[in-house]
């Protein structure tokens, strides 16, 4: 489980304010990427908190509201579907995660960033965590946020593009959804530069 070892180390260096960071949707075929940075109070026990991938919806739901009630500040930030097309979803994944990161209420000092690489322009000196979503109780809060923030929009692009099932597969590429892409073409949110091998 995800613990503050990370921060306290950031901390014992010289760091007074930390942050972690995630995203979640780099992986669909549809609809934008979406970043979270949260400030955690070190210590602060939050009951389940993980990897947000390793939890159900409905547990991601409920630690959402815990999150955001405990942290001292967080911020949700989008990299538009335009922004992976025009950079690729690498360099959009960056700009949603310098936006929450910037957007937070209370400034960082530090960040840590889940994954091995981290933005060029952020505005603080940061850290990579290879798999921090596991490891890190504020990059764990911060793949929940991004994470549920994401799904809860799929909903919305449902009730716009029934016919692709977006609701039940969020935009990721189930046999489902590539069969809607065949039958019905892309539409208005598809990442066509993801859809090179399923359109031919």
């Amino acid at each position: 489980m995800p613990d503050f070892t990370y921060e306290t180390d950031a901390i014992r260096q010289g760091a007074r304010v930390v942050c972690g960071v995630d995203e979640a949707g780099r992986g669909p075929l549809a609809g934008p990427v979406c970043a979270a940075a949260v400030i955690l109070p070190v210590d602060t026990v939050i009951e389940g908190l993980n990897d947000s991938k390793k939890l159900s919806e409905k547990k991601r739901e409920l630690l959402y509201d815990v999150i955001c009630e405990k942290s001292i500040a967080y911020s949700v930030a989008f990299g538009t579907l335009e922004e992976i097309e025009r950079l690729n979803i690498l360099e959009a994944t960056f700009l949603a995660m310098e936006r929450a990161v910037a957007g937070l209420s209370v400034k960082p000092d530090f960040a840590l960033i889940d994954g091995n690489r981290a933005p060029k322009h952020l505005t603080v000196p940061c850290r990579t965590v290879v798999k921090g979503d596991a490891l890190s109780c504020s990059i764990a809060a911060a793949s929940v946020l991004a994470k549920v923030t994401r799904d809860r929009l799929m909903p919305e692009y449902d009730a716009l593009y029934p016919q692709y099932g977006f609701a039940k597969h969020k935009g990721y590429g189930t046999k489902e959804h590539i069969e809607a892409i065949r039958r019905h073409g892309p539409c208005a949110i598809h990442r066509l530069s993801f859809l090179k091998n399923i359109l031919g």
